[in-house]
């Protein structure tokens, strides 16, 4: 697609960069580093949102006709937001805690022009079967999954060996709802 502004992608993610570019967008990658806390309070399917458009924030004043897509996915256990483990211990406690049942990731998005600010988001549940304890050391050692929320990837080893089926979009479980992205920036389009 073919849009009447500069794109910018927010992200240092390889994953959402490759996303993007497979759904045949040009688009150049900037990022700052912005804090990603969220209101102790907060309901856990408004974090994701709410992270993407206080990264959005960061980004509109220092653009003039470009449009920066910012996004933050989390992975949601028992209304808990599992963030990017710490170590192989963190990690495997939260690969556990998903083992043999359902949980989402919901990925928040925000379009930022100088303008406006436009937040959506995308939820796709995802059910693992039951793992054993190799599988999931196996996994945490071989792919080093520390900068993923949930300690995994779906594209990797153990999406392959463990999830049973998702409910949604596999894109969205990557890291970016690719379909939806594409709707938000048809306006844009020449």
């Amino acid at each position: 697609m073919n849009l009447s502004r500069p794109l910018i992608l927010a992200s240092k993610s390889p994953r959402r960069s490759q996303l993007l570019k497979e759904a045949g967008f040009d688009f150049s990658i900037k990022t700052m580093d912005v804090d990603e806390s969220f209101p102790a309070d907060m309901e856990v399917h408004q974090v994701a949102e709410y992270i993407a458009s206080n990264k959005a924030k960061a980004f509109q004043n220092f653009i003039n006709d470009e449009i920066v897509i910012t996004a933050d996915t989390v992975v949601i256990v028992d209304y808990k937001i599992l963030a990017k483990p710490a170590d192989h211990n963190e990690a495997f406690d939260m690969i556990k805690s998903m083992s043999g049942r359902s949980h989402e990731v919901m990925t928040g998005v925000a379009l930022v022009t100088k303008d406006d600010i436009s937040t959506f988001s995308d939820t796709t549940t995802v059910i693992f079967k039951a793992l054993t304890d190799e599988e999931i050391n196996y996994y945490i050692e071989n792919y080093k999954p520390f900068d993923k929320a949930g300690a995994y990837g779906i594209q990797e080893w153990i999406g392959m060996i463990g999830i049973e089926r998702i409910e949604g979009s596999y894109f969205n479980v990557v890291g970016l709802p690719v379909q939806k992205v594409y709707q938000a920036l048809l306006p844009y389009a020449v």
